[in-house]
């Protein structure tokens, strides 16, 4: 089925000037964001054109060890194969490439420029890594109502957007889109303003502290949700985007996430309905957040992360790689546990599992209501 390679092949020697900015370009620079440029993009803020940093990138980094790499994400970098084949962005210039990963503040934030050819930047937040701690601040934003990642991604925003005198599109994938819409709603005004488009992309929402602020609501009108039919993440805490629609994928269930997934008809995502695992899963959610107060949220996050971090591994390709010593470190780790700690885990857990039998017996319910409503209708017995 095609995705954002076919489209690639088919319309990347249309320019912006023919067909303007679409939704499936944004998800070409937000999945472009995940490449690790660390060695590619000068450090200096300079702008360099694309094609420079896809031939350095490819100089220093084999094609085959990219392929057979743990980290299916660093792959979106074969994505500038065919950006490099026709005008509509070979002519795009890259600047200001930032990652920072903060063990101590609990932070994974990496953000990339792209100039456009048509006058315009896109500013492209990266998503959840593969690092342990980039998971721990997804999970963190159920208590806190400000991460370390959000801080960044808003000085980021602030420092180039001041700096770039042109329109802005900001947007990114993942949690990549949440610091997209959370950075443009607290940049500055002078910023914000020329701010034209928020893409988020299956990205995670946001608690009542951020959607009740005015700077939210400020921006919340530019804001372009755009998520799968099975979407687990994009469903996750508050989104009040004001466009919002669901794209089909060529997988199932939670592999929906991947963006390289999404159904591309012509020069637009082919539109969908949600599936049932994505209510349900949304349903689940809400029911278990709503009876787990912040603090405990808290004690949940950093016990459960803990039996992660006991492993040694930075990343969950280096954790997989070691399994068996990962397992073992892991229950260790739940041994030396206090009593207190091991229940908590437990209990949160049951909670979970239970929000998730309660969601099913509603369905149910749901189920045999209507089916007699169609029955009584069908005997005339309907008001």
């Amino acid at each position: 089925m095609p995705n954002i390679n076919d489209y690639l092949e088919w319309r990347c020697d249309i320019s912006f000037a023919h067909d303007p900015f679409n939704d499936v370009d944004n998800l070409i620079l937000a999945e472009l964001s995940y490449a690790h440029f660390d060695d590619s993009v000068p450090a200096d803020g300079k702008r360099t054109p694309l094609k420079n940093v896809y031939k350095t990138f490819f100089e220093i980094n084999s094609r085959e060890e990219l392929e057979k790499s743990e980290d299916i994400l660093a792959r979106t970098a074969f994505l500038m194969d065919g950006m490099m084949e026709g005008c509509r962005f070979s002519g795009t210039q890259i600047s200001d490439y930032v990652k920072i990963v903060d063990t101590d503040r609990d932070m994974q934030m990496s953000a990339i420029t792209y100039i456009l050819e048509d006058g315009t930047a896109y500013i492209a937040f990266r998503g959840t890594d593969n690092t342990v701690v980039g998971w721990k601040e997804d999970f963190n934003m159920s208590y806190l109502p400000e991460t370390g990642g959000q801080r960044e991604a808003v000085a980021y925003l602030n420092k180039v957007g001041k700096k770039l005198r042109r329109p802005l599109r900001v947007g990114g994938h993942s949690k990549g889109g949440n610091f997209a819409v959370y950075a443009s709603a607290f940049c500055d005004k002078s910023v914000r303003d020329r701010i034209i488009a928020v893409y988020s992309n299956d990205a995670p929402g946001f608690r009542r502290e951020v959607t009740e602020t005015e700077e939210y609501r400020a921006v919340i009108e530019k804001v372009k949700s755009i998520v799968p039919e099975s979407s687990v993440i994009g469903l996750l805490l508050s989104s009040e985007a004001a466009h919002k629609y669901m794209v089909a994928s060529s997988v199932k269930g939670m592999l929906q996430h991947d963006g390289m997934t999404w159904q591309v008809k012509r020069n637009g995502f082919v539109h969908a309905e949600q599936s049932d695992f994505s209510r349900f899963i949304q349903h689940t959610q809400k029911d278990w957040l709503s009876k787990i107060d912040d603090s405990s949220r808290a004690k949940f996050v950093n016990a459960l992360f803990s039996l992660l971090e006991a492993t040694g591994a930075d990343t969950f390709s280096e954790m997989k790689g070691q399994k068996l010593k990962s397992i073992e470190q892991i229950l260790n780790t739940v041994r030396d546990m206090s009593d207190e700690t091991q229940k908590l885990l437990l209990d949160i857990t049951g909670e979970l599992l239970g929000s998730g039998s309660r969601t099913i017996r509603q369905v149910l319910a749901d189920l045999k209501q209507e089916r007699e409503k169609i029955k009584n209708k069908a005997e005339g017995k309907e008001e």
